[in-house]
């Protein structure tokens, strides 16, 4: 059942907490261009996982995070756009509270029958 963790995968903090030197990382945005848009979530699914419509988790060290940051700002317009990044730490990520299973992905579509 391999394929089906790939299709729909699990939230970050569900698997195990961040590890050595990986925080979970919560990025939220509000773009005001589609075109923009397209493009700042296509970085975000490179990097997490969406768990609402304009929110991904990641689990990233500070270099990928660095990366990732600075992706997305060549992106967007900082006087239409708007990106927020929470960086979590392992204690805290150990207690986020979820309720649901539904993690959202555009790059996936599966069917079965």
């Amino acid at each position: 059942m391999n394929w089906w963790h790939e299709a729909f995968p699990q939230v970050p903090y569900e698997k195990s907490a961040p590890g050595a030197g990986e925080m979970l990382t919560l990025l939220a945005y509000d773009i005001c261009d589609p075109k923009r848009l397209a493009r700042v979530a296509r970085i975000c699914e490179d990097y997490g996982v969406r768990v609402q419509y304009s929110v991904f988790e990641c689990r990233l060290d500070e270099d990928e995070f660095t990366d990732f940051w600075l992706k997305l700002l060549e992106v967007i317009h900082a006087k239409e756009d708007r990106l927020v990044s929470y960086r979590i730490d392992a204690r805290s990520a150990k207690e986020t509270l979820t309720a649901g299973t539904m993690v959202c992905s555009e790059k996936v579509v599966c069917y079965l029958v």
